[in-house]
């Protein structure tokens, strides 16, 4: 498929009823600020105004995100107190998040997040696939904090949910979106193009049709001296997604939608500079504070994804209540390369396959008794086929490796909450969840698939029998997460709510095992005198979070004014994370088992304040402060104490924890005469740095983030914008991988882009 001509041919399709003109009324983004915006976070039947919802919930609508220029969830990373929404960029699209501290460090597809992301009610399985662009979004909800009784496993760290807009009965209405972008450093311009069209069929039946393409002509220069070549990081993305929406007797509808998506591109803009143990790379180092690289092998990543959501609403007599019922299957296909020892030598190329299939259903009921409990009962399934290859070439290929794994996941839950009027003013809240899940695995270990130690063909994991598949086991992990909270309106204009909750995290399997310590028995048949089943993948066990939180939500000031506060508090068993290591044979070695038990505690606070009609002040504050309690596992190795887990280890610091988070802005509106207006707007936003491996040899540079943007409305008709993202020209990675000696030393730093400029034209009909 010619990706660009099907793409630009859907959205000149869908733009081409754009001479049909509708009248309407001015409303600039200091107005837009002021709305209230409404969350579907606490799953009630109908959407909650976000200063309702007794959670730490930052929200934006449909016009705030257009503001913004939010192109993919990446650009929201450092907006929240206490957020990071990163890709970790050894592929693109891999979700490397973290919430209050909690986060995994990973591109393995078996490794389940701590932030899990929603989109139109339906979790997504994989890392994989998720940071990819977003478009004709109603609104993005970010929940901070463990969301575990009616979102289920892996929302320890909270969730992320992205809400497509519907079909309407309002009227035809056509959008178009177009941009081009470029950083000014002479390399390519990326171009955007987006349309969608709203049609009302009948009175009972709507569809929209939605399309999107990114034509990215690559950011980053290769100073490769022969296959290096400006324009590196290029990238073609296409979507499209037609939704139904039918209603055809009061109290019964039905919404369905399929998104289809394809994108491909270069692989990761590696960066090797000196790593955490002093050690620099003598073929390639860099600033770590530059955006200099020097590569021999592009990469790739060529993905696709096909999904189905089918949602449906029945209101019952009973409560005067509603059954929800939201199906969704999708399917995600990716394969690539990467340079993974970022130098101009092939010391450590790596390419992959990741292929993921998932159904899930959730069925709820929501009702309201004696005028004073509303109740959320559920019943959800979930069920996921992964599979996951990868090949290492090492030391200009003369070792080469072989491995991953398949894995049959099938997990269900029941789950209810319960939230009891005791008075006017004071709420009692109450949930539960029980879960059931189970995965089994084949796993191929890397260095026993390899020509070096044991000479084995190539092999595919995916084809049965055709790797040597040392580790065959299967798991099921229960367990019954509870929830006590509270909401209290203790002024008119002030909400104080609180909780105490218990979030998991899935217990499972490593597919990426590279550790020759992970094998008991080696061929021909000896017993392996290194074996240690601490570095075995698998099973590890589920990581549990005690959360405790305080909070309260305000309007005063006649609503001029909104500041939302919360003070958290989350104990952490059985801590489970990726170790990362540098490893003279492998390259690197990820093991991943339950570390640590720790703590993590901090306070958030966001607010922003009207002054008069068309300017609004914006800021927010976030602190995460943690240590470890007890270590299970040494952590520190090989730069504190090798082989020993003592007091020394105890005072490393937890990774992806940022001290502080905060920021600060405007948006002003300046009316011009009738219909027309002018936005000015401002963001500032710093992140300390954090370590990215425990033993916190790798690092996450601090970032000062300076957006700004001009728009001329002309009504809702048409909108001209001129904006500039990360305007000061951070430099950050999705990762801070260490490489051994034995590769040169140095590190892996896949680059996120910086300083962007950009021109954008959006016009509604």
């Amino acid at each position: 498929m010619n990706v660009r001509l099907l793409a630009k041919a859907s959205i000149i399709a869908l733009a081409a009823g754009a001479a049909l003109p509708q009248a309407a009324n001015a409303q600039g983004a200091a107005s837009v600020l002021r709305d209230e915006i409404f969350v579907t976070a606490t799953k009630k039947a109908d959407a909650e105004n976000v200063q309702d919802v007794p959670l730490a919930v930052t929200a934006y609508g449909d016009k705030t995100l257009d503001a913004l220029k939010v192109r993919d969830l990446e650009s929201l990373a450092t907006s929240m107190p206490n957020v990071a929404l990163d890709d970790v960029r050894t592929t693109a699209g891999t979700a490397n998040f973290s919430i209050r501290g909690l986060g995994v460090n990973s591109s393995i597809p078996s490794i389940d997040p701590t932030v899990g992301v929603f989109n139109d009610g339906v979790y997504l399985g994989v890392n994989a696939g998720v940071v990819f662009d977003v478009f004709d979004l109603e609104s993005i909800e970010v929940l901070r904090g463990p969301q575990g009784i009616l979102f289920g496993r892996n929302v320890t760290g909270g969730a992320v949910l992205m809400n497509s807009k519907r079909p309407s009965f309002d009227g035809f209405e056509v959008s178009f979106k177009s941009a081009v972008e470029s950083g000014f450093r002479g390399t390519g311009n990326n171009y955007y193009l987006m349309g969608a069209v709203n049609m009302p069929i009948s009175d009972t039946f709507a569809m929209r049709v939605s399309a999107y393409y990114n034509d990215d002509r690559g950011w980053f220069e290769n100073r490769h001296p022969v296959n290096g070549r400006e324009n590196f990081g290029k990238s073609d993305t296409f979507m499209i997604r037609p939704s139904f929406y039918w209603a055809p007797v009061d109290g019964f509808d039905m919404l369905v939608r399929y998104e289809h998506g394809e994108s491909k591109g270069d692989g990761p803009a590696s960066q090797n500079h000196t790593n955490g143990l002093g050690q620099a790379n003598p073929y390639a180092n860099f600033s770590r504070d530059s955006f200099d690289l020097s590569i021999d092998e592009t990469g790739f990543f060529d993905a696709t994804w096909d999904q189905v959501t089918v949602e449906n609403h029945l209101d019952v007599a009973f409560g005067d209540g509603t059954i929800t019922n939201i199906f969704g299957w999708r399917e995600y296909d990716v394969d690539g390369s990467s340079d993974i020892d970022a130098t101009p030598l092939p010391l450590f190329h790596a390419p992959f396959t990741t292929d993921q299939n998932q159904i899930s259903n959730e069925i709820r009921y929501n009702g309201r008794f004696f005028d004073a409990a509303d109740l959320t009962l559920g019943f959800y399934y979930f069920t996921q086929d992964l599979a996951y290859n990868e090949r290492r070439d090492i030391a200009f290929g003369t070792r080469r490796f072989f491995g991953g794994g398949v894995q049959d996941q099938r997990t269900w839950a029941v789950f209810g909450q319960i939230d009891l009027d005791l008075s006017s003013a004071f709420t009692l809240n109450l949930g539960a969840r029980y879960t059931n899940e189970k995965k089994d695995v084949v796993i191929s270990n890397l260095v026993l698939n390899s020509n070096s130690f044991f000479p084995t063909p190539d092999c595919d994991v995916r084809v049965s029998g055709d790797c040597i598949e040392d580790f065959v086991d299967g798991d099921t992990w229960k367990n019954f997460t509870p929830k006590v909270g509270f909401e209290w309106a203790a002024t008119d204009f002030m909400n104080v709510y609180g909780h105490w909750t218990q979030g998991v995290r899935s217990g499972g399997y490593n597919f990426r095992n590279t550790a020759f310590a992970s094998l008991p028995v080696i061929p021909p048949g000896v017993a392996n005198p290194a074996y240690n089943p601490l570095f075995a993948p698998g099973p590890f066990d589920e990581e549990t979070v005690n959360a405790f939180e305080v909070g309260f939500k305000a309007q005063p000031g006649d609503g001029a004014a909104r500041i939302n506060a919360s003070i958290y508090y989350n104990d952490i068993n059985n801590m489970q994370r990726e170790l990362n290591l540098s490893d003279p044979v492998a390259g690197v070695v990820q093991v991943i088992t339950n570390t640590a038990d720790a703590h993590i505690f901090g306070i958030e606070i966001e607010g922003q304040y009207a002054v008069g009609d068309n300017l609004v002040l914006m800021g927010s504050l976030g602190h995460a402060n943690g240590d470890y309690d007890s270590l299970l596992f040494d952590i520190g190795f090989p730069s504190v104490s090798p082989g020993v887990v003592d007091a020394a280890d105890l005072q490393l610091k937890i990774p992806r924890l940022s001290p502080w988070t905060w920021a600060t802005g405007f948006v002003h509106t300046l009316p011009l005469g009738g219909d027309t207006t002018f936005d000015t707007r401002f963001n500032y936003s710093h992140r300390d740095a954090s370590y990215y491996t425990d033993n916190n040899l790798g690092v996450f540079n601090a970032v000062d983030i300076l957006d700004a943007s001009l728009a001329l409305n002309l009504g809702e008709t048409a909108t001209v914008s001129f904006y500039g993202k990360n305007l000061l020209n951070e430099v950050n990675f999705g990762n801070d991988t260490q490489l051994p000696i034995s590769l040169g030393g140095g590190t892996f730093s896949p680059l996120m882009k910086g300083r962007v400029i950009g021109l954008e034209l959006s016009l509604t009909m």
